[in-house]
């Protein structure tokens, strides 16, 4: 009995990320985001999730902008003062 060669085969996934950005009050609030993630969503123009579920790609200054209330509801029941 004669065998073939092994199949040696790899299967490529390709991860497809769908990014749907959220309408609303972005752009009226300072959100709260990881620094890092921050960071990368500025540099690479990615979206980023806020604490509150808000998505979205940050590029304006935050400090011009009132803090999210729903954000800072959600980080002072985390990380109590």
């Amino acid at each position: 009995m004669t065998t073939g060669p092994e199949s040696n085969t790899d299967t490529i996934v390709e991860e497809q990320v769908d990014y749907r950005l959220d309408e609303g009050d972005h752009e009226r609030f300072s959100h709260y985001v990881p620094k890092d993630k921050l960071m990368e969503a500025m540099v690479e123009g990615t979206p980023v999730r806020a604490l509150c579920g808000k998505l979205w790609v940050p590029s304006r200054d935050p400090q011009r902008f009132p803090v999210c209330p729903e954000c800072k509801r959600i980080y002072d029941e985390v990380v109590p003062e």
